[in-house]
């Protein structure tokens, strides 16, 4: 079947060329009579714009990445990536961005992603899961690319800087709900808490055992290396280290996992030494996901609104692509207390 031409729907709107063109290129620059008219031959003839024709008018691609520095069975198998993809669906709903997204964990996914980001494929890319060496954010502020990033790395904590004016962030109060889930623990009277910290060359990681360390100092606690171990914020590694910080620790009688998946390890792997929960060992997580409701028992967590991340870090894309500043958003945080602790 022929596809309907531009020319085809001035004809039927009444419109020159260029008016239909601009209506369909989003220009402010046609009466509200035009654009109706146009509108509505558009629906009558079913005309589809060419994206490819377009692209080389206006630049644009009407496409968005998201690039996730993990592997493919943690993007679809854990629950923040999960949200953080609803999050930002969210909000291109009522736009005609599409959504690109695509896992640069290995060397090659990585080369093929920098590549494809490189050509002008998309109009603007959200980075998640950043480590301290991944070269993406500084290649795309050098190639000019609309960029928001979910999450701070570790050099941005650190500093206070983006590293570049073009690259925004949204992030979550990680230090400050670290900080309330130990002094939760504390006040409950425990007396020995560790911690099960994330990957210390991200934001995040070193974020959340930095509110570990300070809520041990307001209460004038000493911080002690030994109650400290580390995981990748998987159900896994937060049984390892569990195991480990019994080994070394037999006495503690509280943890805070820095991911809701590692206090769930951690609650099995305190069940396999025989020690119950919360009973012996109080346990507090950190996401509030729907794995937290499901535990035995339910899980104590910090939390966050992984979706209301997305959506931000959608909305402030869609404002740099439109040619806005780069602002930068820190969500709050709170503790939901439940049977664990």
């Amino acid at each position: 079947m022929r596809r309907p031409t531009l020319d085809e729907v001035a004809a039927l709107a009444g419109v020159g060329r260029g008016t239909v063109s601009r209506v369909i290129n989003g220009s402010p620059q046609v009466s509200p009579e035009a654009r109706a008219a146009v509108r509505k031959a558009v629906d009558e003839l079913g005309y589809v714009p060419n994206r490819a024709a377009r692209a080389l008018v206006t630049r644009r691609t009407d496409s968005v990445a998201l690039v996730v520095s993990e592997s493919e069975e943690r993007v679809f198998g854990e629950p923040f990536f999960a949200g953080i993809v609803r999050g930002v669906s969210y909000q291109l709903a009522d736009t005609q961005m599409q959504l690109w997204l695509a896992m640069a964990q290995s060397v090659a996914e990585r080369t093929l992603v920098e590549r494809h980001l490189s050509d002008q494929h998309v109009d603007g890319v959200l980075l998640l899961s950043l480590h301290d060496d991944d070269p993406l954010p500084l290649l795309l502020a050098r190639r000019g690319v609309p960029t928001v990033l979910g999450g701070r790395t570790a050099h941005m904590l650190e500093t206070g800087e983006t590293g570049h004016v073009d690259v925004a962030f949204v992030d979550n109060d990680n230090e400050g709900g670290a900080r309330s889930a130990v002094q939760h623990l504390l006040d409950l009277g425990r007396t020995c808490v560790a911690a099960i910290a994330g990957p210390q060359d991200m934001g995040v990681g070193k974020a959340r055992l930095r509110g570990y360390r300070e809520a041990l100092r307001l209460a004038s606690q000493p911080y002690d290396d030994r109650l400290v171990a580390y995981g990748d914020f998987s159900e896994a590694s937060g049984a390892d280290a569990m195991h480990r910080l019994l080994h070394l620790n037999p006495g503690l009688d509280a943890v805070f996992a820095a991911s809701d998946l590692m206090a769930v390890g951690a609650i099995r792997a305190l069940r396999e030494q025989g020690r119950k929960v919360p009973a012996e060992v109080a346990v507090v997580g950190f996401e509030d996901s729907t794995v937290a409701r499901q535990t035995q028992p339910p899980l104590t967590t910090v939390h966050q609104s992984v979706e209301g991340m997305g959506r931000e870090m959608a909305r402030l894309l869609l404002a740099r692509i439109a040619g806005g500043p780069a602002h930068s958003t820190v969500l709050d945080t709170h503790l939901v207390v439940r049977e664990s602790a």
